[in-house]
C-alpha cells in the first residue's frame, strides 16, 4: 500500500495518442504527469493498453538527460542504447518513446535485468508499451561487456543502491537500510561498472542513477568511474532549481519533500578511454525474453494472433474486425471471463476501449473465448 501524501504520476505514451489521466507536466518530462489523486489503475482499460506508464516523477530524469544527451550528439540515428537494470519497465519505456521520436525506426534498444523473475516482468511491461524496437533480454552485465565490446552508443545503469529516495515509498527500505548496506552497494555498483564498461563505445554516454543520497554510491562512484575506467564527467543539469532538484559535484540530486517525487540522484559521462570493436554481434548470445509480438501461430485449421500483437505502436486495426467495448466489458475482458459480442462477426476480433486495442477474442457466436493472457489478468473482483 502506497502511503498516503505520496506524489502520484504517470508518463503518457506518445505512440499511443497520450490518452490517460490528466495533470500537472513533470518539469522535466514532456509526457510525464503529475496526478492530484491516485485513480484505480488496475480497473482502467487504458493502463492495460499501454496508453501510458505508472512513474515516479523523479525517476523520470535520467530519461531527461537521455534526450539532454541526444540533442547534445545532433539527434542521431542508427543508435544503440543498452538499459542495464532495467527491471520493471520505467526507464526502459521512457527511452524507448524518446529514441523513436529522435530516431524514428532506427534504434535498437535492449533492455536487460539479470534476476529472472523481474526480467519476466520487464518483459511484461515491454509487451504492453508496445515498441518493437525493445528487446529484452536477462544478462549477467559481465557477459554483455565480454560478447559485445564498444557495441553501445549510450547505457543507462539505474543501479541496485541502499535505496534511502524510498524511505517514505517503502518502510521496508528503512528496516533493511546499514552503513554496512551503503558499503556493500557502493562496491557491487563499481563491479556492475567495470564489467559493463566494455560494452560502451569510445565517445559513448554512460547515464548512472540511483535512487539513493548516499555519495559513496552516488558522486564518489560516478567520479571513480572516470578516473579509473576512462570518462569525462558531464555538468549536471542546472535549470530545475526551481523545482527542487539540487546540483551535487557529479550529477543531480532529487530528494523527497523537495520534489514532486521521490529519491533519485542522476550524472552521466563520456567514454574517453579505448573500447573494442563489435563488428558483428551476435544477439541471439542472448536469448530473448521478448522482442516485439510474435506472428499468429496455427494451430489446426485457425491462425491464431498473439495477444502482444494488439499492443504493438505498429498493430493495424483494420486487419482484424474490431469489437468496441465499453467499460464493464472491457473490464471483464481483462479479468479473462468470456464476453458475449452478439453484434461481432464470427471468428477472431480485436477488442478496444476508446479505439485502443486491449487484445483478441474468438466470436463463437454466443459466447468468445478469450486470448488475453493469464499472466496479465485482473485479479480484482470487477
Amino acid at each position: 500500500m502506497i502511503p498516503e501524501g505520496v506524489p502520484v504520476s504517470i508518463r503518457l505514451n506518445p505512440f499511443k495518442g497520450l490518452d490517460g489521466p490528466e495533470g500537472k507536466q513533470v518539469p522535466w518530462s514532456p509526457y510525464g504527469m503529475l496526478l492530484e489523486s491516485r485513480p484505480s489503475f488496475t480497473t482502467d482499460p487504458l493502463f492495460h493498453a499501454g496508453c501510458y506508464y505508472v512513474q515516479d516523477s523523479s525517476a523520470m530524469f535520467p530519461g531527461h538527460l537521455l534526450r539532454r544527451e541526444l540533442a547534445r550528439m545532433g539527434n542521431p540515428s542508427n543508435l544503440r542504447v543498452l538499459d542495464l537494470c532495467a527491471a520493471p519497465g520505467g526507464k526502459t519505456t521512457d527511452l524507448a518513446a524518446s529514441l523513436r521520436e529522435v530516431c524514428g525506426d532506427a534504434f535498437t534498444l535492449i533492455s536487460n535485468e539479470v534476476i529472472r523473475q523481474r526480467a519476466s516482468v520487464l518483459a511484461q511491461n515491454a509487451a504492453i508499451w508496445g515498441d518493437p524496437a525493445v528487446t529484452v533480454i536477462s544478462a549477467d552485465p559481465s557477459l554483455i561487456g565480454a560478447e559485445l565490446p564498444g557495441f553501445f552508443d549510450i547505457i543507462l545503469a539505474d543501479v541496485p543502491c541502499s535505496g534511502e529516495g524510498m524511505f517514505r515509498k517503502d518502510p521496508r527500505a528503512r528496516e533493511e537500510w546499514s552503513p554496512e548496506l551503503v558499503d556493500l552497494c557502493a562496491a557491487r555498483q563499481k563491479r556492475i561498472l567495470s564489467d559493463v564498461w566494455p560494452a560502451l563505445r569510445e565517445g559513448g554516454v554512460l547515464i548512472y542513477s540511483t535512487c539513493t543520497y548516499e555519495d559513496a554510491e552516488n558522486d564518489c562512484n560516478l567520479r571513480w568511474a572516470a578516473e579509473t575506467l576512462g570518462g569525462r564527467i558531464l555538468d549536471p543539469e542546472e535549470g530545475f532549481a526551481a523545482y527542487g532538484v539540487k546540483v551535487t559535484d557529479c550529477g543531480n540530486l532529487l530528494r523527497d519533500g523537495e520534489v514532486p517525487g521521490e529519491g533519485q540522484w542522476a550524472g552521466a559521462l563520456v567514454k574517453t578511454s579505448a573500447a573494442g570493436t563489435c563488428r558483428y554481434p551476435d544477439l541471439s548470445r542472448f536469448r530473448a525474453l521478448w522482442h516485439g509480438a510474435p506472428a499468429p501461430e496455427a494451430k489446426g485449421k485457425d491462425l491464431v494472433p498473439h495477444p502482444d500483437s494488439a499492443l504493438s505502436i505498429f498493430f493495424d486495426k483494420h486487419s482484424y474486425p474490431c469489437a468496441e467495448l465499453d467499460l464493464s466489458t472491457a473490464l471483464h475482458f481483462l479479468h479473462r471471463d468470456s464476453i458475449v459480442l452478439p453484434d461481432a462477426p464470427l471468428g477472431y476480433n480485436v477488442v478496444t476501449f476508446r479505439g485502443h486495442p486491449l487484445g483478441f477474442v474468438k466470436n463463437l457466436g454466443k459466447r468468445c473465448n478469450n486470448l488475453h493472457p493469464a499472466g496479465r489478468r485482473i485479479l480484482k473482483d470487477v
